[in-house]
This record gives C-alpha cells, sequence and structure tokens, in this order.
C-alpha cells in the first residue's frame, strides 16, 4: 500500500473525516474549562485540552473498530471501515491506538499532577467502552464518562483539584450522552439485534423516544443549576433555551424512528453543545 493510500486509511480509522466525535467531546471540556477559569482559561492549557480531545478521541476511535472488526462487517453503516476491508491490520491499529495516547499523554506533562493521574481512568474507560456492548444494558451511560471526562481533568488543570460542581457536570454530560446516542443506536438497532450487541435504543424499547427526551431534560435540567450555582445570568439563560429548543427538534425528528433521521438529530446535538457554550461564554465576557 502506497503512503497515501495508508495515511488515508488512518484518517478513516481515526474518523478525522467525520468529527462529529471530537466535537462532542470538545464542548463539554470547553465548558469545564470556561468554569472553573471564570471565563478566561489560560490559551496554553485551552490549546493543550483542544490537541488532546482530538488525539483521543482518535484513539477511541481505533481501539472501538479494533474491538468491533468481527462485527462492523455485519452491519450496514460500518462494513466499509479500514479494519473490515482489510486496509489496517489489527496489530497496526493497536500501535497507532498507542502512539496517539502517547502524544495526547506527552501534552499533559506540563499541566498540574492531578491532570496526569486522571489521564490513568479516562484512559481505561475509553479503552474499555467497546467491550461494554457486549453484556451492559445502557453502554451509552459509559461513553457519557469517556467523553465528559475531560470535565474533571479541566478542573484539575486550572484548579489544581476537582470540586464536587465537576461531578455533577459530568453527571449531566452522562445525561445528555445517553440522549443522543440512543439516537445514534436506533440508527443500527435492527443490525445490533440481529449481531446481539446491547444499545440503549434496544433497552428501551418501545420507550425509547420517551426515554430520550426525559435524558434531555435531566440533562438541561442540571446544566441550568451549574448557571444559578456560578452565577450566570440572561446570556447562559439565552444559551440554554436555543438547546432546549434544539433537543425539541431532535424528538421531532426521531418520532417517526427512521434511520436518516435518528442520524440527522445525533449530528445536530453539536450545534446544542455549541449553544450553550456560546451562552456560557457570551455570559462570563459580557458579566464576569
Amino acid at each position: 500500500m502506497r503512503l497515501i493510500e495508508r495515511l488515508d486509511a488512518w484518517e478513516k480509522l481515526m474518523r478525522l473525516d467525520k468529527p462529529i466525535g471530537i466535537l462532542l467531546l470538545l464542548w463539554p471540556t470547553l465548558w469545564a474549562l470556561w468554569f472553573a477559569a471564570r471565563g478566561v482559561p489560560d490559551p496554553w492549557v485551552l490549546a493543550i485540552f483542544v490537541l488532546g480531545t482530538v488525539l483521543m478521541r482518535s484513539a477511541g476511535c481505533v481501539i472501538n473498530d479494533w474491538a468491533d472488526r468481527d462485527f462492523d462487517g455485519h452491519v450496514e453503516r460500518t462494513r466499509e471501515r479500514p479494519l473490515v476491508t482489510g486496509r489496517v491490520s489489527p496489530r497496526e491499529a493497536l500501535a497507532l491506538a498507542a502512539g496517539l495516547a502517547l502524544i495526547a499523554f506527552v501534552l499533559i506533562l506540563p499541566l498540574d499532577a492531578l491532570v496526569r493521574w486522571l489521564s490513568l481512568p479516562a484512559l481505561l474507560i475509553a479503552a474499555s467502552y467497546p467491550f461494554f456492548k457486549r453484556f451492559f444494558a445502557i453502554p451509552q451511560a459509559y461513553l457519557g464518562v469517556a467523553f465528559g471526562f475531560g470535565i474533571p481533568m479541566g478542573f484539575a488543570a486550572v484548579l489544581g483539584e476537582v470540586p464536587a460542581f465537576a461531578w455533577w457536570l459530568l453527571a449531566g454530560n452522562v445525561v445528555w450522552a445517553i440522549a443522543y446516542d440512543t439516537e445514534y443506536a436506533m440508527v443500527d438497532r435492527n443490525d445490533d439485534l440481529r449481531i446481539g450487541l446491547h444499545t440503549s435504543a434496544i433497552t428501551f424499547g418501545r420507550a425509547d423516544l420517551a426515554a430520550v427526551a426525559v435524558c434531555y431534560a435531566g440533562f438541561l435540567a442540571l446544566m441550568a443549576w451549574a448557571g444559578v450555582h456560578t452565577g450566570r445570568g440572561w446570556p447562559y439563560a439565552a444559551g440554554l433555551s436555543v438547546a432546549a429548543g434544539m433537543a425539541v427538534y431532535h424528538l421531532w425528528l426521531i418520532r417517526g424512528r427512521e434511520r436518516a433521521a435518528c442520524f440527522r438529530a445525533f449530528l445536530h446535538n453539536n450545534w446544542l453543545g455549541a449553544a450553550i457554550f456560546a451562552g456560557l461564554a457570551a455570559d462570563y465576557a459580557l458579566r464576569g
């Protein structure tokens, strides 16, 4: 395989051509940095976390595809992934994931020691998530922890500690992840049932729409509490209001449980996360 073809296969394996995962991981991390630093995060710390988010999401995708390499060929949406088609070997995938994780760890070396210690459970959670789909009824909750672990790490980088507030923020991200990843799981429900994987879409069954609605409501309630707890004002409330409107739109999209509409709702969660961050950043910029 020529170098350009190998790099293209690696890009597909890391899903750099599909940045939605990076964005869904990035928004909670940015919320944490803005809350912890009272709206003025150190540019160097911010750059480390943004790059680290890209690296760890990429490593997580590689590990996920390595773990699912015997399943993905049976799922319509994933049957062309590089490990399924043989463009990347399993050993090569593991080496790539290890290299990405190592670079991410080197990035955080200048930060507080607590950040380095927190990176260990973060790595363990990210690496073990793919296997939770084999036995855990709602693996999306575990995904929410993996995608939200930048929250305690962000607080540790800024404050040198992780206050209780950070864990509540992480809890909110877990509930949000259940909502948006259930929408994602609804796309593959029939394939997942056939090959025996567990997802929240399967567990919730015909109550899936109600479960997504409850999760969105719980997430927005926790984010509203976070705003009240930190004394945020109308810009933050405006951002949350826009996010709430988007959540209602997502529920409207998935009402028929059609694959394309469910996937569209999942992708649109990027804008929901962005709306909350925009409100948070504007609130600190205007009100301090």
